[in-house]
């Protein structure tokens, strides 16, 4: 009869419940990121920039900063658009360093779960050696009636804590290649739009230099 799986995790031991808790912080780490990334820090970056681009060339750059929020992306460009108020040549720089504050926001947290995965597969592997040694002893000291039962049971914790080990290491490896990719491409967006808001405002200063 095939075992359940609360009989699967008891067979493990204790390091079943250590494998566990590393498991929640795991998820708790993937729902968080996928949220910011996903959801509050996702924006249409060329919508933003065209509408932000039009409020500029009609002189208008209280009505473009107001079209940017709180998120990465919104924030450099917001920041170049007031230094263009007292100083365009300036814009670049202040930009440049916006962006330095911002880019921790879009990659925190989520190195931890490759960090995460490894701790669970390495506690796995430690349950298992624990298994063979509980294994190997039964064979060759416990009495003839308890070897079948320590020998199953060493390799039921050895078995158990490695398939374990290696379900909450997968889908972490997994979601921090997506919620990796997901913030360069972010990252990414941030660098070619605030490079294009950079030119616009530096050669709107140049245009009201030259008119007469």
């Amino acid at each position: 009869m095939p075992l359940s799986v609360i009989e699967v995790f008891q067979s493990g031991g204790n390091f079943m419940y250590l494998i566990l808790f590393v498991f929640c912080l795991g998820i708790a780490i993937i729902l968080e990121r996928l949220f910011f990334l996903y959801y509050k820090y996702n924006i249409n970056a060329p919508k933003l920039y065209k509408r932000i681009r039009q409020a500029v060339l009609q002189g208008d750059t209280k009505g473009a900063m107001a079209s940017c929020d709180d998120s990465p992306l919104p924030a450099v460009l917001k920041a170049g658009l007031q230094q263009s108020q007292s100083n365009k040549e300036e814009v670049p720089a202040v930009m440049e360093e916006a962006i330095l504050e911002v880019a921790p926001k879009l990659q925190k947290r989520t190195h931890y779960l490759a960090v995460i995965a490894n701790i669970a597969v390495l506690l796995g592997l430690l349950g298992t050696i624990l298994g063979l040694i509980v294994a190997f002893s039964a064979i060759s000291g416990a009495e003839p009636g308890e070897k079948a039962i320590q020998l199953a049971r060493g390799i039921s914790l050895a078995m158990s804590t490695t398939a374990f080990g290696l379900v909450v290491a997968i889908p972490c490896l997994l979601f921090h290649a997506i919620l990796q990719s997901k913030a360069n491409k972010l990252l990414d967006e941030i660098d070619e739009y605030s490079v294009k808001a950079a030119h616009l405002l530096q050669s709107q200063g140049v245009a009201e230099k030259e008119a007469p």
